[in-house]
């Protein structure tokens, strides 16, 4: 044998006896208590957050702010015209929206949003009428308790005489109409 095969066989007899000696029995305990469930902060109680929807690549997605006392949404939606802020804006969100003061106003009624626009909803882009939808729909202080895709959204056109178009927010983010949205509603 080699010198530098017996250098070999020499450390792989050393490793073996130090995995030997780092105590590989296996010992049975039995089945052990589990600990208390986790908890923690993965939910937040709605009311005290703003949900305000803005503009990916994929489309509409929620910013979550903090909201004061009895905010409702009218105040979710002047986040929302105000726009993203620099983090969500380095976070890739943008608005669809179209620029300039214009304001929209929105009045909750039970289990609805009554959401008044400066604009005809034909001239905006469909990611815009999302952002404005699902932002009335995750508002505050909506009466009935209603989850987000149950409140209906009903929205009034700028210099469009008639009856309100009624919309729903869907999982995706997405203004749905109500005609065509799940029975269930």
């Amino acid at each position: 044998m080699g010198g530098t095969q017996l250098i070999r066989l020499v450390a792989l007899l050393a490793a073996v006896l130090a995995v030997a000696a780092c105590g590989t029995e296996v010992r049975t305990t039995g089945p052990m208590a589990a600990g208390a469930p986790a908890t923690g902060g993965l939910t937040t109680d709605r009311s005290h957050q703003l949900r305000v929807y803005f503009r990916t690549p994929y489309g509409s997605w929620p910013a979550a702010r903090p909201a004061r006392p009895g905010a409702g949404p009218q105040q979710a939606l002047d986040a929302l015209l105000a726009g993203p802020t620099a983090a969500e804006r380095a976070r890739g969100l943008t608005t669809a929206l179209p620029g300039g003061s214009r304001q929209v106003r929105a009045r909750a009624v039970r289990g609805a949003v009554d959401l008044y626009l400066p604009w005809v909803v034909s001239e905006l882009d469909h990611t815009a009428v999302s952002q404005l939808v699902c932002t009335a729909a995750a508002a505050p202080g909506v009466p009935g308790g209603r989850a987000q895709a149950d409140v209906v959204v009903r929205v009034f056109e700028s210099g469009i005489a008639g009856p309100a178009w009624p919309v729903t927010c869907d999982e995706t983010g997405s203004a749905v109409p109500l005609d065509v949205a799940t029975p269930s509603r």
